[in-house]
């Protein structure tokens, strides 16, 4: 719990600042802290699946938006979402994963062997899910649950254990730098609605209510070419909140944070995480491995298919590592 505080005010030292790749067209709807404060009260959830709901946006994933899921399964292929653990210390991984061996099979008396994995997953390296007790906002959570729920022992509402049967919804790719022609997205450069607009009006797919929409800024193809780097991230602008809402979007993912980072939007750090977890109830994946999906989806221009996460079933858990998979 030390751990989650810690993060959450690094993100606020590290990404309040404006980004000096703002595009000059910048929309006017989402720009300060007071504009902010009225979108959270604009694009609530609050009360709509009643006073003691913990599930949020993932009530709009019903058994026949599952068995439009299934349908979407023709060629039997999967590909994984996950990027592999990330072992070494790197700019952008603070916190390495740890995994050591306790029963090697060198000098190993008995018949098996075992290992140990450590991990402190939010941040910008290991593939996760943010659960709705993430963050507050004012001393509230989703749906109006009290901060003062969470403490040393886990979160009272809103723990990952909600999603102990796993999410499995139409996953609908959007990859903004096939749609923008190139193999990935500087640092810092926004994505807005009308970028998604485009997305839609090219692939004539519709992202509709329950959908798993996924972001890529192709982060992890140019780390792979350029190496890791920090504190600036490619993402969606604060503006894509209200689009998501329109859209009935259950779950959000992208390669990186999926807020542009910084967030352009004056005084506000990660508007996209904070109106999609607080104010929606949206769920948010965070350092999802984009490349192999792209390929997939490509090759068969082709940009839904059926997502399947489970998460860990951690009482009270923040959020939890995962392995999400796309099947075509």
């Amino acid at each position: 719990m030390k751990n989650y505080f810690s993060l959450i005010a690094l993100a606020a030292f590290c990404f309040a600042g404006t980004s000096s790749a703002q595009s000059p067209t910048t929309p006017s709807g989402l720009r300060n802290r007071q504009d902010f404060e009225r979108w959270m009260t604009e694009l609530s959830n609050w009360g709509r699946w009643g006073k003691d709901d913990q599930l949020g946006a993932l009530n709009l994933v019903t058994p026949a938006k599952r068995k439009q899921a299934l349908a979407l399964v023709r060629d039997g292929v999967s590909v994984s979402l996950a990027r592999d653990v990330e072992k070494e210390k790197a700019i952008d991984n603070g916190s390495p994963f740890q995994h050591w061996v306790d029963r090697a099979g060198t000098n190993n008396p008995g018949f098996s062997s075992a290992d140990t994995y450590k991990v402190s997953y939010h941040g910008m390296a290991h593939t996760h899910i943010d659960s709705l007790c993430h963050m507050f906002h004012q001393g509230k959570m989703y749906n109006g649950f009290l901060q003062t729920g969470i403490t040393s022992e886990g979160a009272q509402k809103l723990g990952i254990q909600n999603l102990k049967n796993g999410i499995l919804s139409r996953g609908i790719l959007i990859d903004i730098p096939l749609l923008k022609g190139v193999e990935f997205l500087e640092p810092g450069t926004p994505i807005y609605p009308e970028d998604l607009d485009a997305w839609e009006k090219k692939t004539g797919i519709t992202v509709g209510a329950g959908d798993v929409v996924l972001i890529r800024t192709g982060r992890w193809a140019r780390r792979a070419s350029v190496g890791p780097w920090g504190g600036t991230f490619a993402g969606l602008h604060g503006s894509c909140a209200r689009w998501l809402k329109q859209h009935d979007v259950a779950v959000l993912g992208s390669d990186a944070a999926s807020d542009v980072l910084p967030s352009g939007v004056e005084d506000v750090a990660m508007p996209i995480h904070q109106l999609c977890i607080i104010a929606m109830g949206t769920w948010i994946l965070d350092n999802c491995d984009l490349e192999a999906l792209s390929a997939a989806a490509n090759k068969r221009k082709r940009w839904e298919f059926m997502l399947f996460v489970a998460p860990l079933a951690v009482p009270g858990g923040t959020g939890s590592p995962i392995n999400p998979i796309a099947t075509f």
